[in-house]
């Protein structure tokens, strides 16, 4: 967390230096230009690369029931099985974040018991994070687009309903900043999420936060000129930019911000708002006992290997590692007797021993 704070307070010093010494330019023009390239090509470049992704199995996450008997009701949307099914079903996940508003929590209370229930406040901030984010950027196309479209109007008027002071203080800025540090928070404040949270998943809290306070202080306490904004905007769009007039520091490293954002975004966990279009556990029907799903990525070369002729290639070594078989090893066959060794020479019969010669009488001692 440290590292990614301190990586977000280099990119403000960096932008407000630059804006000091006069690299207006670069911070106004080339780096905005920069990072769309970047974000433009990255984004391409992971949506054909998952595109690519071979997917052998029908692999959809379900959480009801699924098509079976006519007289058994199906689960529609949490387990497709036809098209527009799925096409619902990724509707009220790209719009209301429906699998998040299934999400649930798990906590061990005195006994020990281990309690489930359920958890909204997730689905209701990401929601506003989300919304709050998107009315922004359409409010923002004022400085693009000339003339204004009607519909960028009547989202300001609506945005600034409940009017306080002047300018008009719109809702999704305090939403948005709300919402951002509600994120924050919940990675700091909750163990379980704080143990796998890393500096990427920080970095990027910091940096949305940054530029929303930016954006605030630019509107609503600092000076800026907005008319030589609009003519840089307008420019940008245009391919021919131009800087008139001292707009301001703080404009600089508001727009240094978003474009470190913007090319940060293909390589992040940011790029969810592609990535869930390519998901196959979201796109795919859960057909499998219906229509028989062939890997379009099989090689016609390759025969089949089935799991038994699997097995009777590594049996050995599956049964050596205690892997369970369908069929035991053969025993091994019982070893052959040794033959008696023969004895190498026939046993000799004892010599008899030689006759004592008889004593000598006194008689022939004589």
């Amino acid at each position: 967390m440290k590292h990614a704070f301190l990586a977000v307070i280099a990119l403000i010093a960096i932008s407000w230096i630059g804006s000091l010494v006069g690299l207006d330019y670069v911070f106004g023009v080339v780096f905005p230009y920069l990072a769309f390239a970047i974000f433009l090509g990255g984004f391409i470049y992971r949506i054909v690369n998952w595109g690519k992704s071979p997917v052998p199995f029908r692999i959809p996450t379900t959480s009801g029931q699924g098509k079976s008997l006519d007289w058994v009701r199906q689960d529609k949307l949490d387990c497709p099985a036809t098209f527009w099914q799925v096409v619902g079903r990724m509707l009220l996940e790209v719009f209301v974040f429906r699998s998040l508003f299934k999400n649930t929590k798990a906590e061990i209370h005195d006994g020990p018991k281990l309690v489930y229930g359920s958890s909204k406040w997730l689905w209701l901030f990401g929601l506003a994070f989300h919304y709050s984010f998107l009315l922004i950027i359409l409010r923002h196309l004022r400085l693009f687009l000339n003339p204004v479209p009607a519909f960028i109007g009547q989202i300001e008027f609506f945005d600034g309903l409940f009017q306080v002071g002047v300018p008009v203080l719109y809702q999704t800025d305090l939403v948005f900043v709300g919402a951002v540090t509600f994120l924050f928070l919940r990675r700091v404040l909750i163990p379980q999420v704080k143990y796998i949270s890393f500096a990427a998943d920080y970095f990027p809290l910091f940096l949305i936060f940054a530029i929303g306070a930016t954006g605030i202080l630019m509107r609503y306490f600092f000076r800026v000129d907005v008319v030589a904004i609009k003519q840089l905007t307008m420019g940008i769009a245009t391919f021919s930019p131009a800087i008139s007039g001292d707009i301001g520091s703080i404009f600089y490293i508001h727009i240094f911000l978003v474009s470190a954002l913007l090319a940060y975004f293909p390589f992040s966990k940011l790029m969810h708002l592609g990535g869930v279009f390519m998901s196959p556990t979201r796109n795919l029907a859960n057909n499998n006992r219906m229509v028989r799903h062939v890997n379009p990525w099989n090689d016609p070369n390759i025969k089949p290997h089935s799991y038994a002729d699997y097995e009777d290639e590594f049996r050995e070594f599956m049964v050596d590692t205690v892997l369970p078989v369908e069929k035991e090893l053969p025993p091994e066959p019982e070893p052959e007797p040794e033959p008696e060794p023969e004895a190498a020479e026939t046993e000799k019969p004892a010599e008899p021993a030689a006759e004592e010669a008889p004593a000598e009488t006194p008689a022939e001692k004589e």
